[in-house]
């Protein structure tokens, strides 16, 4: 079937009901009947009850920190991509097979520079001359802004990060930010909290450097280690924390570029503009942080120029170590694949290769994925789902008993104006100005993150785009966007163990409904509904509907600040509160999006579960997954997103219908007081 490159925002989104017919696609329940662990209670602990067997049975590959359903989604679609990369890069001769400058071609020399290891360790750090000499250069505290400015370009890291985005209080004009950035660690925590195995992390660090340093030949790389992690030190201090960091309103600043001077006084705002390819594109900024960039320039100004320097070479060396001579690529993974994440050993090169050219080369592969992979009737049938979930969003605001009718409306006004992409973008980004040579691996990784940071610069001064996406085709996820008040849900999502197109729909309303459910609700979590409709920072609640959805906050706050995935480290419960709210809400939507599909006919029951169980299992195991230590804790203290059994747990315990399903009691570990569950759609 011939595909047609249309728009994915879906007509009549919100004008009825889909119904394609009661009638199961196939006999198969879809449920994974091998994983379920009958030892263990439903009402007890529904997340080991539902895959018990799976987790006891499965082994973290040693490659990874973590195993789960979107990892084996995400192996089926590298094997997917590899077929296509190593296609294009015909291995013999691939030069006369692919024209130069073709998509083809690109694709096969970026993968074969990436796998020409014996090249790479021929030529060391000569790729990194140019680069290497920039930050010998640097000869007074006056040049840090320029290199910072270079660096943002290069992608190598700097104490302040430049983007391009709408700007929130006026979704359709885009605007230059400028954030907080710098640390190597994943985030403050590391640094500044007093804990053991953060402080024995933050050595192997500054273990780490030295060795990077002295393979880069400096033999007082022990010194510069230590110089620069007191540096990185300082700059953590003086760095938002998560939580700070989740509130739109207080991270939008705009500035001029004679207010910045005034905020930061010792920077050179004028190379930094010119550097980053902004001046005369902009007369104001976004500034997230106002006190960071204030205690940054402080900074600056007390630390030494030859700190300074070592700083920005083992940034250079950390950001392009994995794609050097083998001991840098060795270096890199022991401390950020080992320390960092748990993984026992590094990926294939050839899997390495290929995410390479899939994260630079996105959309040339995806076109080509989705015309193999994504067959036009998936499409259809996620976008009939889509519908049945924005009807059931639109009768949940209508029947909550906590909102009153001003604010209701105003809800109701948003999610109308909320649009949705299935599968793929409608047009596909150009990227014939990049150019792709093989036996140049530093090379090509550098001029991608140059043409990315010039792709996005070029937005400046042109209206919002859109049909574009943030995300490719073949990316294993999905988002919600506050500014274009849009979900997202690419091909790969919509695929096995995640989606099952030969299953009885149930399953389906529970593995991916959760994730339309949750990207939904996301337009109304705690930063989410601070936007209206249109995309823009506005508030739209009245003051007592806000009080009210702040104390259900409140509560979800303290239920998921008691749940600790490891021994000494809860769940944050004020960092994950919006993924936690879209959890609740999604896992909600999922069962009355059911219920809408179903109008009002029976639905079978098949493998032994019932209709309503196949849902919630689909849920369940669309969500498992297992984590090594260092992971947990890595998420615990950065990710936004609470470990996967209490994704699970933590909004069963809170759904309504999950406890008229499997007659969960007082007594029961799943069990919450009916005053103590928190519904927020």
């Amino acid at each position: 079937m011939k595909r047609t490159l249309c728009s994915s925002l879906i007509a009549g989104l919100f004008a009825v009901a889909s119904h394609a017919g009661a009638a199961p696609s196939s006999a198969a329940s879809g449920v994974d009947v091998a994983a379920v662990d009958t030892g263990v209670r439903a009402q007890d602990d529904f997340f080991r009850y539902s895959q018990g067997k799976w987790l006891k049975d499965v082994e973290i590959p040693s490659d990874r920190s973590s195993w789960g359903a979107f990892n084996v989604a995400q192996d089926k679609v590298e094997g997917q991509v590899r077929d296509i990369v190593e296609g294009a890069a015909a291995v013999k001769g691939a030069r006369a097979v692919a024209k130069a400058g073709s998509q083809a071609q690109k694709m096969g020399d970026y993968y074969t520079s990436y796998i020409d290891q014996a090249r790479r360790d021929a030529l060391g750090l000569a790729p990194l001359k140019k680069e290497l000499a920039r930050v010998a250069a640097l000869k007074d505290k006056e040049g840090v802004a320029p290199l910072s400015a270079y660096f943002s370009r290069i992608g190598a890291g700097a104490p302040l990060d430049m983007y391009v985005g709408q700007d929130n209080r006026d979704s359709t004009r885009l605007i230059v930010g400028i954030s907080q950035s710098g640390l190597g660690l994943p985030n403050r925590d590391y640094y500044l909290q007093d804990d053991a195995r953060l402080k024995d992390i933050a050595a192997k660090y500054q273990a780490h450097i030295e060795k990077m340093l002295a393979l880069a030949g400096h033999a007082d790389a022990a010194a510069k280690a230590a110089q620069v992690v007191a540096l990185e030190k300082e700059i953590a201090r003086v760095q938002w924390s998560a939580v700070e960091n989740r509130d739109p309103v207080k991270r939008y600043n705009k500035l001029s570029l004679a207010q910045l001077k005034d905020l930061m006084p010792g920077f050179d705002w004028k190379a930094y503009t010119k550097g980053t390819g902004i001046a005369g594109k902009v007369d104001s900024l976004i500034v997230n942080q106002p006190s960071y960039l204030a205690g940054l320039d402080k900074l600056i100004a007390a630390t030494p120029v030859e700190v300074w320097k070592s700083y920005f070479e083992f940034r250079l060396l950390s950001s392009y170590a994995p794609y050097l001579s083998q001991p840098f690529v060795d270096e890199s993974f022991a401390f950020r694949g080992a320390v960092l994440s748990g993984a026992k050993e590094n990926r294939a090169i050839e899997k390495l290769a290929i995410a390479q050219v899939n994260r630079d080369l996105s959309e040339i592969v995806g076109k080509v994925y989705v015309e193999k992979h994504f067959p036009a009737e998936r499409k259809q049938q996620v976008e009939a789902m889509v519908k049945n979930f924005v009807i059931a969003f639109r009768e949940g605001i209508q029947t909550l008993d906590w909102m009153s009718e001003d604010t209701k409306k105003q809800a109701q006004l948003k999610l109308s104006k909320m649009k949705a992409k299935i599968g793929y973008p409608e047009k596909w980004r150009d990227y014939s100005s990049l150019k792709i040579e093989r036996g140049d691996l530093v090379g090509n990784v550098m001029r991608s993150r140059e043409f990315g940071h010039q792709y996005s610069i070029a937005k400046l001064g042109k209206p919002v785009d859109r049909a574009a996406w943030s995300m490719s085709p073949q990316t294993v996820n999905a988002y919600y966007s506050p500014t274009l008040n849009e979900v997202v849900f690419p091909a790969a999502r919509l695929q096995y163990p995640l989606y099952d197109a030969d299953a009885e729909p149930a399953v389906n309303y529970g593995s991916v409904g959760i994730s339309i459910g949750h990207e939904i609700s996301h337009a109304f979590d705690d930063k989410g509904s601070q936007f209206d409709g249109d995309g823009n920072l506005r508030n739209w609640w009245t003051k007592e509907d806000a009080e009210k959805f702040a104390a259900r906050g409140k509560v979800l706050v303290a239920q998921y600040g008691a749940y600790s995935p490891l021994a000494g480290y809860n769940v944050n419960g004020e960092l994950t509160l919006g993924e936690n709210i879209a959890d609740n809400a999604g896992a909600i939507m999922a069962t009355r999006a059911y219920k809408i599909y179903l109008a009002g006919k029976p639905a079978p029951t098949i493998d032994g579960f019932t209709a309503e169980q196949r849902l919630f299992m689909g849920l369940a195991q669309a969500r498992r997954g297992k984590a090594r230590d260092a992971a947990l804790i890595s998420q615990v203290k950065s990710d936004p997103h609470s470990p996967s059994e209490f994704r699970v747990n933590g909004s069963m315990r809170n759904h309504p219908g999950f406890y008229e399903v499997y007659g969960v009691k007082p007594g029961d570990k799943m069990y919450l007081a009916p005053d103590q569950r928190v519904i927020f759609w």
